[in-house]
């Protein structure tokens, strides 16, 4: 059986969430000692189901917007105007201050040639930054984890899965790499606890002898490692108990709101983590679209200006980059639903302090020229991604993207 098929039949799969031995000391130790790395700090923002580019970043110039968009369309006069093309749904005044202060950029038609309109398989293109054509089982996070371990599976300083985590109880494919998977919690003391049950003890009994098979033996480390790093956080993030830093920032109570607020205290802790990875969902808006999706880029807007707002009070804001994107945009024609179906380019926002100033980053939607009623993509996201592990996280975009994309001049 190869290592993957036995790791997917496995509950314990789930390294990173819970069911995590505690035992090999030895890698708690080495974390124990683990410096904070110095550079940047990238947090993704993932919005599943399909964010509807075209009401979030309106074309309200534009005659044929409202036309295939009768009863969905953000009338002109509640439009935040960037310029004089496009402007932010009015759910995004948060946003908008901070694209104000410089601190947003807008990158229109985003996606990626043979587009899927399938959830699934449009999420794990973008997850794993693969062709349409091509399947892979790692995400581009973990292959950026995997290449801090080139020359030594053993370096515990840059070879460790708290180098990405993911605020969440379940890890994505982007975060899963071939030597070492990103860490997946909702609260650090949780996951610490967890790998201390009677639960995990019992596991400790059954590890493997020196002659496992290799599966066996690649399934103990992967928990080794986790727990280790569960430890690491956790240590790094609690004294006594007590959470070592609590955030002065005011956050909204949405689900956005509390995972930021996570990844602030875990930043300002000095846990050295490179990569956070956060995932809201409800965005697949066939019907009844703009209550819905008010409400969603409303809280999402919310939850990121206060993250921002206390990333520049603790003097963090130059030191990290928030990207936000979707797996697919939707179709210009509203449905019959008052709702709009699967399309394909979209619109990402990067915000942060380093950025080349904050600003519209290329053309508005070309509205004339579709593809079967479908937006064309103009700008492919590995070049985007290329650009964050070059210019933002100092790493080998080409080994980890498996080829060279031209990087953009937005760092």
């Amino acid at each position: 059986m190869k290592r993957r098929d036995f790791l997917k039949r496995s509950s314990l799969t789930t390294a990173g969430t819970m069911l995590i031995p505690n035992f090999l000391k030895a890698f708690e130790q080495a974390q124990l000692g683990t410096p904070p790395i110095p550079g940047k700090t990238l947090v993704i923002v993932q919005l599943s189901g399909g964010n509807d580019g075209l009401n979030t970043v309106v074309p309200f110039r534009n005659d044929i917007y409202y036309r295939e968009r009768p009863t969905l369309a953000i009338p002109k006069e509640k439009v935040l105007s960037l310029n004089d093309e496009i402007g932010f749904h009015p759910a995004l005044e948060p946003l908008k201050a901070l694209y104000d202060d410089g601190l947003v950029t807008v990158v229109n038609n985003v996606g990626y040639p043979n587009p899927d309109r399938s959830h699934f398989r449009s999420m794990d293109i973008w997850q794993t930054a693969s062709r349409s054509d091509q399947y892979l089982s790692t995400g581009w996070v973990g292959r950026f984890l995997d290449s801090n371990c080139a020359g030594s599976s053993q370096n515990a300083a840059t070879c460790s899965p708290h180098r990405a985590i993911e605020v969440d109880d379940t890890l994505s494919l982007a975060l899963k790499g071939d030597q070492v998977n990103g860490l997946a919690l909702l609260d650090p003391k949780k996951l610490y606890n967890q790998t201390r049950s009677d639960l995990v003890k019992g596991l400790t009994k059954t590890q493997q002898s020196d002659g496992a098979a290799d599966n066996l033996h690649y399934l103990y480390k992967t928990l080794a490692e986790t727990a280790s790093s569960a430890a690491y956080v956790y240590d790094k993030s609690n004294r006594g108990g007590a959470p070592v830093h609590r955030t002065s920032g005011t956050y909204p109570t949405s689900e956005l709101g509390s995972r930021l607020k996570t990844v602030s205290e875990l930043i300002q802790s000095g846990v050295a983590t490179s990569v956070y990875y956060i995932s809201i969902s409800g965005f697949d808006t066939h019907i009844n679209q703009p209550g819905q999706q008010e409400r969603l880029l409303r809280q999402y807007a919310d939850a990121v200006g206060a993250f921002m707002a206390d990333m520049k009070a603790t003097n963090r804001q130059n030191d990290v980059l928030l990207m936000t994107f979707s797996e697919f945009g939707r179709r210009v024609k509203q449905n019959a639903s008052n709702g709009t179906d699967h399309g394909t380019a979209n619109n990402i926002f990067l915000i942060g302090g380093d950025l080349r100033p904050g600003k519209v980053f290329n053309e508005a939607p070309n509205l004339t020229n579709l593809d079967e009623g479908d937006l064309k993509y103009t700008v492919d996201f590995r070049n985007i991604y290329a650009t964050l592990l070059r210019d933002w996280l100092k790493a080998d975009d080409v080994a980890i993207l498996g080829q060279k994309f031209d990087t953009l001049r937005f760092v």
